[in-house]
């Protein structure tokens, strides 16, 4: 059975339907669900010394991908053989790719930021990225909404699609276990810092591959500025205080011409973060706009790869 086509398969319903508003009504989603259990096992193994919070933060990770990894191979081995598994496989993939959420997302801060209301800019990017945004100026907040593309697009799209091809479903669930558990308990902080660390460090090594992919797709994406892009990826994602993140925002701000990262407020906190492609002007709100069409460009290279896998593998 081929799991590129059931990621193709999979890629290709999000882009028509997203996730539709009734179905999360009626059902939530399998992240929600994810999410759920890491809260109810954090809220009930998370106390204790250092060394009791960093085990019970193992055996939190062990049970929830325990549990994501078997449910998903119990239902791909029932899978049929042949084009119905691959459909049928896809469909079942489906809720884990969030390419048209990541897409609504960021067009939902570009139109108010285009039309000249700063206002609702801010309301939109604090939906989507942790900063403070009641300071951001415009190019605060194309600069907050275009490094939260190109990194959402690395863990959000590109590495669960990269481990389902790996792994079919599997994988795909295994990587949305690890992920949302980083993002729910992988913090630095005095309630995380310890429980969440295995989750953290798992995440780091979930997306190492695809964070880089990601960068790579981004240059390819903008075949005119693909050798700058390509230059400053090289040059500056190490600098990024993620080891991943850097990767994708340094392409996308190399294949733009604008510099992204930099200093940002994260609460009463001042952030001094190093510039990506430091050398560049500031993002302005048609650069986000110039983003999404080259996050389109990149799925649409990724989907073409798919399909050349699921023709020859």
């Amino acid at each position: 059975m081929s799991f590129a086509g059931m990621m193709l398969v999979g890629l290709t319903i999000d882009l028509a339907i997203g996730w539709p508003g009734w179905l999360y009504a009626r059902i939530g989603h399998p992240v929600t669900w994810l999410g759920a259990v890491v809260a109810r096992v954090e809220r009930l193994a998370n106390r204790g010394k250092r060394p009791m919070r960093l085990g019970m933060g193992a055996l939190c990770v062990t049970l929830v991908l325990a549990l994501a990894i078997g449910l998903a191979l119990l239902v791909q081995s029932l899978l049929p053989e042949g084009i119905w598994g691959v459909f049928l496989g896809g469909v079942l993939a489906w809720p884990l790719i969030a390419l048209r959420a990541m897409h609504d997302h960021v067009a939902a801060v570009a139109r108010p930021l285009a039309a000249g209301d700063l206002a609702a800019a801010r309301a939109a990017v604090a939906m989507i990225v942790g900063r403070d945004p009641s300071a951001l100026d415009e190019a605060g907040v194309a600069r907050a909404a275009i490094e939260s593309l190109a990194e959402n697009t690395g863990d959000g799209i590109v590495a669960p699609l990269f481990w389902g091809v790996v792994a079919g479903l599997p994988g795909i669930a295994a990587y949305k276990a690890v992920n949302t558990l980083d993002s729910m308990i992988g913090h630095r902080n005095d309630r995380f810092e310890a429980f969440g660390k295995v989750a953290a460090r798992l995440d780091d090594l979930a997306n190492l591959i695809p964070a880089r992919l990601t960068g790579v797709l981004f240059a390819l994406a903008a075949p005119f500025d693909a050798a700058r892009a390509l230059r400053v990826m090289a040059r500056d994602a190490r600098a990024h205080r993620s080891p991943n993140a850097g990767w994708s925002e340094a392409a996308m701000a190399g294949a733009l011409g604008v510099r992204l990262s930099g200093p940002r407020i994260y609460g009463d906190r001042v952030s001094a973060e190093p510039w990506l492609n430091g050398e560049a002007r500031d993002p302005r709100a048609e650069d986000v706009w110039r983003g999404l069409r080259l996050y389109a460009r990149a799925m649409a290279l990724m989907a073409l790869g798919l399909g050349v896998l699921w023709l020859v593998l």
